[in-house]
């Protein structure tokens, strides 16, 4: 400003001597003023080459004048600069906030003061059964059509989270979803999603577990109860006594059966994972297994009066699997004996190991009444039962397969079951094949 102030001071002045000289006093003041005119002409040329200037998309870098106006273009030029850098800046930290909440495990959707979506990230999109692009600046309740998330979207009070379906939801896979919204900025709203499948799926388990075993120790108690009622109140024969000790007895065992069960799955579930340098030989565990389930065969004929199971046990492999002995034992006995429990005396059962793409698999295949293909998926739970009137009277407490399918996971494999109602049924188990060693000999 002092430099412009300065170049009209010395226009005017400059004018003013000849004026003066041709026409005194008048001469001089109109040589300013024609002066002052022409300077204001020249300054508003000047002003409007720096507009076209500054409004050109990309300013140039060399500006086209000299002097004070190359010094404001300049000017201009170094805060352009700064503000692009700061505009980067910002923008490149905009992204990496969106790209954090874009990877992030929970839905997250940005409501306006209207309650219409500004954006959400792809995690809330699948939950909600949203469109990023298509619902953009739709309202949130119009979007998500469920009662009770509309219930709770109209109270005053956001502080609980509620809980509705998932889009995801199915009649076999029911999916959950916590929903909470927290305000901020004027009047805007952040609704953030999580799925809780698990978690309610892991507390109904619980529950499921707990009534369960209540269940299944109440029962064989209440028998015992009943037992020693009698035994304390009616006078009975030296037979009967006898009769009356051997039915406490079978009911002492179902006890400890249960709960050498329960703590062998408490184990399988705080202990370490299984050594990979241990190797247990294939022909000695099979030989302990083939024993075990002649004698439990020869067990079920006599209780049933009936023909023993015809048990095929095939050559077993010489190879050596590495990890726990127990835990492999375990897992392999249960399935043998589940068959010999389920077929039919006289039934047929099939032992074998075979090595496959994957490994090497144990295969145990019967011919009992096979099971609904309803059921397979639940099999491998915690005391689930096809008939569970069956199962009490066969002795088993529902955890078998339960404690095979963790052994299983443990050792890096996997159980298969294949069934067929009224043909039989096909269980497998899948060990990889880095666990499979050549044998001990």
């Amino acid at each position: 400003m002092f430099f412009l102030l300065l170049e009209m001071l010395l226009l005017v002045g400059l004018a003013g001597i000849p004026g003066w000289f041709f026409g005194g006093v008048l001469g001089a003041a109109f040589a300013a003023l024609l002066a002052l005119f022409v300077h204001g002409l020249m300054l508003q040329w000047k002003l409007d080459r720096l507009e076209n200037w500054l409004s050109a998309p990309v300013l140039r870098q060399d500006p086209p004048w000299q002097g004070v106006w190359r010094e404001i273009a300049e000017r201009v030029q170094r805060l352009v600069r700064q503000q692009e850098r700061r505009a980067t800046l910002r923008q490149q930290q905009l992204q990496d906030f969106l790209l954090a909440i874009q990877a992030s495990p929970n839905g997250v959707i940005l409501l306006d003061e209207e309650a219409r979506i500004e954006w959400c990230n792809d995690t809330a999109a699948s939950h909600l059964g949203l469109d990023a692009q298509r619902d953009h600046l739709q309202h949130i309740v119009h979007l998500v059509r469920d009662p009770v998330f509309a219930r709770y979207f109209s109270q005053d009070n956001h502080a609980s989270e509620a809980v509705i379906e998932g889009r995801g939801s199915s009649a076999l896979n029911l999916q959950k979803l916590s929903v909470q919204l927290h305000a901020y900025g004027e009047g805007r709203l952040l609704l953030l999603t999580r799925d809780i499948t698990a978690l309610a799926q892991a507390d109904a388990m619980r529950r499921d577990f707990v009534a369960n075993v209540s269940h299944e120790i109440r029962t064989p108690l209440t028998v015992l109860s009943g037992f020693v009622e009698t035994l304390q109140s009616i006078p009975l024969n030296e037979q009967e006594t006898q009769h009356y000790l051997q039915l406490m007895s079978v009911q002492s065992d179902r006890i400890q059966s249960l709960v050498a069960d329960l703590l062998t799955l408490s184990q399988l579930e705080g202990s370490q994972l299984p050594s990979t340098q241990d190797k247990v030989s294939l022909a000695a565990l099979m030989l302990q297994v083939t024993t075990e389930a002649q004698a439990f065969s020869d067990w079920m004929a006599n209780k049933g009066e009936g023909p023993v199971h015809q048990l095929e046990f095939a050559p077993v492999p010489d190879v050596c699997l590495t990890g726990s002995r127990s835990e492999l034992l375990s897992a392999v006995s249960n399935l043998v004996s589940n068959a010999i429990r389920y077929t039919p005396l006289g039934g047929r059962i099939q032992i074998n190991w075979s090595s496959a793409a994957e490994g090497l698999v144990f295969a145990v295949h019967d011919t009992g009444p096979g099971i609904a293909a309803e059921h397979l998926p639940r099999l491998a739970e915690r005391f689930y039962r096809v008939d569970r009137c069956r199962s009490r009277e066969t002795g088993g407490t529902g955890l078998g397969l339960a404690i095979t399918k963790h052994v299983m996971q443990r050792h890096g494999g996997e159980l298969r079951i294949q069934s067929v109602v009224g043909v039989g049924s096909t269980f497998k188990l899948l060990f990889p094949a880095s666990r499979v060693l050549p044998s001990l000999d």
